[in-house]
């Protein structure tokens, strides 16, 4: 280390400070008038010292010939007369001595010996002690060396700031050396520019600022871009320094010193910056020791200042880091919080649609429900209010309020309630709202004045039936708009609620009004029926009652199954036998059936069974059979007929007679059923036979469009034929390349502007040509290959989407594909093997899907939306459509059925609009957006536009092509 080797030198330099003690000690033991001269030189250190008593130049000189002639070890005089005491000899830490004495006699010999003898251990005595001195010395330098180090080390560790940290370091080196004015430059070599970092000097009044970049060309006279480009430690005046490095004079770089010090610091071999030390009033200040120690300390001021640098950046990252993580942990309790209100809002539904059906009364429904809004939104001030049946008065079912305790039925008059029901719009109104309303005359205050009050309307139908109202008195609570679009969400629900309760009501009246006119009757019939049993034994009646029972159905007392074959075997065997005798077999099955079981309940399903069983009746003659299957289905054998047209005009009897409404269940009905009809042929063995082609003609008949009859003959044989032949080409065809995926665009409603593509399945049949989805979805779905058919398109869309372009395309994803595990991972695979963006690419789900496994559909959904591919709900408004599922599943958008959009112009029109106004506003809620489909004219367009749709897609804006359209977006003006 560099203090190490300066400790040597400090040791016999201070060894010199024996200055002339040492040359008196030695004259003091020689005669009067004697004179000595003592030299030595360590020539580890390659430095010397001297000491004499003020002897004549000659005697020092001989004592540097003699030190000159490498210490001989023989006393060798070389004028005994002249210097009659003169030595040389190396010590024994190397270090070469000479003594010269002149006296004025010359002494004895052995005189001579023994003071020369006695000369060199003082001499060495004298030596070791300097030494000795001058190690203390520089051991308690080396100590201050490293206790600035680790003052350095310490001061880079702590939290102080740059300034105040190089002030400090100053401080520490100015403990080591003359540093009064010294400063501190980093350098960039790639810039070639310069910061001053730190700056102090008792002339130069120039001011450091550690954050300005100095360029090389502001400096071109300077001595210290001068030292930054040498590399080297500069010492000396400055004024030849610049002559060294051909630095011109400049008094704008500060004063010239009498001794300056630059040394440089190095990072890699590259230097980096430098420290610099001067004087102005004391020359030769610095030598070496001050240029080493200075240019160690350099090192560890560089090291301190990365420590510095590195601590503020790793503060920066932190600092940043933080941040991050506190915007992430916002984000998160925002969704936290907004999935919590969804949950809050969802059970509030839930609720609802429950107390609907529990509540006792009408009463507690009122109480429940507040209690469910509660929940939701500040409700300490609620109210209920119903138009009444004349639509002439309002009436209050339900009010909670801190000042108004009591609200009794009045006339319709110009208050808040009133205003919402006329204008069927909610109402958020603070004081100055409510005020203004009030000065323009639209509005009259009743009871106490609120600070803010929300009503919304509650809907029957498309007309407003009453109001369900909240209100505040202080200052510190107000609605919100999301308080409004909450309560709004929540009255549509209430509305329905209410409606079904009434309805249950009303029912719950009628049914025990029935129940009191069949008790009567009951007690009437016991009686009549005692009298008539009484005639009749027991055995008798268990007996009648068995047979009916097995040749009878228990729901309609018409024949059975069993009691029908047994018929069709007579029927059989008679025509087997009479050759013009003929029959007929009409299978008919109930059209929607499970919709009024699902809707109102078994009992009025087994109520409408029992009365088309009765018009069935009505319509044969009395020796025809009718007979019940099973469920919905029903059989009628007609014998001795002349021909088709008499069993046809028999299917058209019963078809009219059931399509006749009737009341179940308090409900009006309007019952239909398809119908088959299999005539008698030579080639039926049995009845069973017989029903089974009927059957099959029914199944025709529904397909067709229900409500209709069917016959069955060869056509049907020859339609089992051509599926075959159909099933077996699609099974060619998924092998070639039959399948073709046709585009239709997907446009904003406003400006027509291109957004995407739905893409549909053709096939390009060899015989047939291009055939749709429904001319062979059956048969491929019914031979499960609509799934390879399915796979096929998906490859050819990707494709489509790895050529590039804007929009994305959509896809039709079957239930089937839902029921397998495996679907989303093959669809990104073969989005990743084709290197297309999966954020183009939509899929269109029926409801259908969400809800045959609803654990596994949420997964997929959830796969395909975190690698970009979104889910669009297909043929909205036809199935389910309840809040109950929807909010659960991740939905980019619902497409609004064709069926409503086109019921949007003419007759349909008020429930097209109310569905779709429905659809909107659940959309809205969820945060989704809409597609309405089937849009064929501009009436339609402009429709769903002022009902809020934005996109749409339809023959209006172009028909399925095999090419994706690119057009330019449209931008509307006005």
């Amino acid at each position: 280390m560099p203090h190490r080797v300066r400790q040597s030198a400090i040791t016999i330099s201070e060894a010199a400070g024996l200055g002339d003690s040492l040359a008196d000690a030695l004259r003091e033991s020689l005669p009067a008038g004697a004179q000595v001269a003592v030299r030595w030189r360590d020539p580890r250190a390659g430095t010397a010292g001297f000491s004499s008593t003020g002897a004549a130049s000659a005697l020092a000189a001989r004592a540097g010939q003699l030190l000159g002639q490498h210490a001989p070890s023989a006393h060798a005089p070389a004028d005994e007369a002249a210097y009659p005491f003169e030595t040389a000899w190396t010590a024994a830490d190397g270090t070469h001595c000479a003594i010269v004495a002149r006296v004025a006699e010359p002494p004895p010999v052995p005189v001579r010996h023994a003071w020369l003898a006695l000369a060199q251990r003082l001499v060495a005595a004298h030596l070791a002690a300097a030494f000795a001195q001058a190690r203390a010395e520089s051991l308690e330098k080396s100590e201050r060396l490293q206790q600035a180090l680790y003052e350095i080390a310490d001061l880079a560790g702590s939290d102080l700031e740059l300034a105040d940290m190089l002030r400090r370091i100053h401080g520490v080196v100015a403990g080591l050396m003359y540093a009064e004015n010294l400063y501190i430059v980093l350098y960039d070599d790639v810039r070639d520019s310069v910061r001053f970092l730190y700056f102090a000097d008792r002339l130069d009044t120039y001011i450091a600022e550690p954050e300005r970049e100095i360029r090389a060309s502001e400096l071109a006279n300077s001595v210290t871009l001068a030292l930054l480009r040498h590399g080297e430690p500069l010492q000396g005046p400055s004024d030849l320094i610049r002559e060294r490095l051909g630095v011109m004079r400049d008094i704008n770089h500060g004063p010239d010193s009498e001794d300056w010090l630059g040394v440089p610091m190095r990072r890699d071999d590259r230097v980096c910056g430098a420290v610099v030390v001067q004087s102005y009033d004391r020359p030769e200040v610095y030598g070496e020791e001050e240029r080493a120690l200075l240019s160690f300390v350099a090192q560890h001021i560089l090291t301190a200042l990365d420590r510095f640098r590195a601590r503020e950046e790793l503060e920066r990252r932190v600092e940043e880091r933080t941040q991050a993580l506190q915007l992430s942990n916002r984000d998160l309790q925002a969704e936290i919080i907004e999935r919590q209100r969804s949950e809050r809002l969802q059970r509030a539904l839930f609720r609802i649609a429950e107390l609907s059906i529990t509540s006792e009364t009408l009463e507690r429904f009122y109480t429940q429900v507040h209690d469910v809004v509660s929940d939701l939104l500040y409700a300490r001030n609620f109210y209920i209010a119903l138009l009444s049946e004349d639509s002439e008065r309002l009436e209050f079912p339900y009010s909670i309020d801190e000042r108004d305790a009591h609200r009794d039925s009045r006339k319709l008059a110009f208050g808040l309630t009133e205003y919402v029901i006329a204008h069927g719009q909610p109402l958020l109104a603070d004081r100055n709202r409510i005020a203004m309303l009030e000065a323009e005359g639209r509005v009259r205050s009743r009871g106490a004045r609120a600070h803010c009050w929300l009503g919304v309307p509650l809907f029957r139908g498309d007309g407003v039936v009453g109001v369900i109202t909240v209100q505040s008195y202080s200052p510190a609570i107000n609605f919100s708009r999301r308080d409004q679009e909450l309560l709004t969400f929540v009255a549509h629900h209430i509305s329905i609620g209410l409606a079904r309760k009434q309805s249950q009501d009303r029912l719950v009246g009628a049914h025990a009004e029935l129940e009191q006119r069949v008790a009567s009757r009951t007690r009437e019939l016991a009686q009549a029926n005692a009298e008539l049993l009484a005639q009749i034994g027991e055995r008798l009646r268990a007996e009648q009652q068995l047979t009916h029972q097995a040749l009878h159905d228990a729901l309609t007392g018409l024949p059975n199954r069993g009691q029908l074959l047994e018929r069709l075997a007579n029927a059989i065997g008679r025509a087997q036998r009479d050759s013009h005798r003929t029959f007929a077999v009409l299978f008919l099955d109930l059209d929607r059936f499970k919709l009024v079981n699902d809707s109102v309940g078994h009992s009025a399903g087994d109520e409408l069974l029992v009365e088309a069983g009765r018009r069935i009746v009505s319509t044969v003659r009395s020796n025809d059979t009718v007979a019940r299957l099973g469920g919905d289905e029903f059989a009628i054998l007609v014998e001795d007929i002349d021909g088709l047209h008499d069993a046809e005009e028999l299917a058209h009897r019963v078809l009219r007679a059931l399509s006749e409404p009737c009341w179940v269940a308090g409900r009006e009905v309007f019952p239909s059923a398809s119908l088959g009809i299999a005539m008698w042929h030579s080639r039926y063995r049995n009845g069973v036979e017989v029903l089974r082609d009927a059957d099959a003609a029914m199944y025709r008949a529904k397909a067709a469009g229900r409500d209709r009859w069917a016959v069955f003959d060869e056509a049907m044989r020859e339609e089992a034929v051509r599926i075959l032949d159909l099933e077996a080409d699609l099974r060619r065809a998924i092998n070639g390349d039959g399948f073709v995926a046709f585009y239709q665009p997907i446009v904003r409603l406003g400006d027509r502007g291109l957004i995407g593509h739905e893409a549909l399945l053709r096939w390009h049949h060899d015989q047939r040509g291009l055939l749709l989805p429904n001319e062979f979805i059956g048969v491929g779905a019914d031979s499960g290959l609509i799934e390879e058919v399915d796979w096929l398109l998906y490859a050819q869309v990707v494709e489509e989407l790895a050529r590039g372009g804007e929009g994305y395309i959509s896809v039709n994803v079957s239930p089937r594909h839902f029921r397998s595990s495996d679907f989303a991972d093959r669809l990104l695979r073969m989005i990743d093997r084709a290197g297309a963006d999966p954020h183009r690419l939509r899929i269109e789900i029926t409801e259908v899907a969400l809800l045959d496994d609803v654990p596994r559909a949420l997964r997929m959904l959830r796969t395909l939306r975190s690698h970009g591919v979104l889910a669009q709900l297909d043929d909205f408004g036809t199935g389910f459509s309840a809040l109950s599922y929807l909010h659960r599943f991740p939905i980019e958008c619902l497409k609004i059925d064709q069926s409503f959009v086109a019921g949007l112009v003419g007759e349909t029109q008020p429930e097209s609009v109310a569905v779709v106004r429905a659809i909107q506003a659940l959309a809205g809620t969820l945060g989704i957006h809409t597609i309405g489909e089937g849009v064929e004219n501009e009436a339609q367009r402009t429709a769903l536009r002022e009902l809020g749709c934005t996109y749409g897609q339809g023959y209006l804006f172009g028909h399925p092509a095999e090419r994706v359209q690119v057009r330019p977006l449209q931008v509307v003006t006005r």
